[in-house]
């Protein structure tokens, strides 16, 4: 069977057809690359709440336990943990008769906005009972912690005031 000359141009596509499919893959990519930069940052916004919760719920925790005299303290202390490895090194259970060690963290989370090469500890700010919120500062104790991120949330939100 002989084939005719024109039967080379029938089996492929044209150059037409090769640029608007390219054209529309790009269309879609471009699209694409916003949506999955947003639901990078809403994923980073679920683990700082989260990584909030978990810390503030140790500080919480060490506080009943210097409330409930597990935990040695002095009446010039506010009764939070010193500083947030603490929560992770544990401190003596004054009621225990074999002077067992409490437990408030197995690690210390880290902000997922922080500096990559910042340690956990240092990737939070940090506020003491006697520091105002609106102008939150460290000194003796940690009654509360915050991120140091710049970025304002998805709602609007500093991601410092969440």
């Amino acid at each position: 069977m002989a084939r005719s000359t024109n039967s080379f141009f029938a089996d492929g596509f044209t150059l037409i057809e090769l640029l608007v499919t390219v054209v529309i893959v790009a269309i879609l990519a471009s699209v694409a690359l916003p949506l999955s930069a947003l639901s990078e940052q809403r994923a980073k916004e679920q683990q700082l709440r989260q990584n909030l919760r978990e810390i503030r719920t140790a500080i919480d925790a060490y506080k009943r336990a210097v409330d409930e005299g597990r935990v040695g303290s002095s009446l010039d202390q506010s009764g939070y943990p010193p500083k947030l490895a603490v929560l992770v090194d544990g401190v003596v259970d004054t009621k225990s008769p074999i002077s067992r060690k409490i437990y408030f963290l197995r690690r210390i989370p880290k902000d997922p906005f922080a500096d990559i090469t910042a340690k956990a500890d240092d990737s939070w700010g940090k506020r003491s009972y006697s520091s105002p919120p609106d102008n939150p500062r460290y000194e003796k104790d940690v009654y509360d912690v915050y991120s140091l991120s710049e970025m304002i949330g998805l709602n609007g939100v500093a991601y410092r005031d969440w």
